[in-house]
């Protein structure tokens, strides 16, 4: 158990979150997320989550864990065709997780998505939050270009581009 991560959790709240991610910024991720993919087929879903509970700090839950457990609460796994990715911020560890679909993760290696994570921590560190979530779409989009093609006119977006915070 580390004291100073339960600490850090424990003072970041949804305020942070709303300081770091103002509705400006928030709308600027969703226009780049519907842009991004009129470029390919893919789904992408960004989600910050100011800290966890208390019950998974004292389990020492991983953001990755988390961020596996959020690809299964907002269904991002469940696209026609196993396109979906997740970008996931836990925001009290400044942590980034790429999570992809069964489908992209065929076609994409795992440093990639890595690659794309380490960038966009780098970027936070330097308090440009909004710049450094909307350069891994860019990273992700290019990725998912290679290997979905554009939808077609009667195929819908499955999964809603608008920020997702977990409250």
């Amino acid at each position: 158990m580390n004291l100073t991560r339960i600490l850090r959790h424990l003072s970041t709240g949804q305020l942070a979150v709303r300081r770091k991610f103002p509705a400006a910024s928030l709308a600027a991720i969703e226009h780049a997320i519907q842009q991004s993919e009129m470029q390919h087929g893919g789904e992408i879903c960004f989600a910050v989550e100011a800290a966890l509970s208390t019950t998974a700090l004292l389990k020492n839950q991983t953001a990755r864990a988390r961020a596996v457990e959020v690809f299964s609460q907002l269904r991002i796994w469940d696209t026609e065709h196993n396109n979906g990715v997740l970008i996931y911020l836990l925001l009290a560890d400044r942590d980034v997780e790429i999570i992809v679909d069964r489908g992209i993760h065929a076609k994409v290696a795992g440093h990639e998505w890595e690659a794309i994570c380490r960038a966009m921590e780098t970027t936070f560190r330097q308090q440009q939050f909004e710049t450094g979530v909307i350069a891994g779409i860019h990273t992700i989009s290019r990725h998912l270009q290679k290997h979905f093609p554009p939808r077609q006119g009667n195929e819908k977006n499955e999964l809603s581009d608008k920020p997702v915070i977990i409250q």
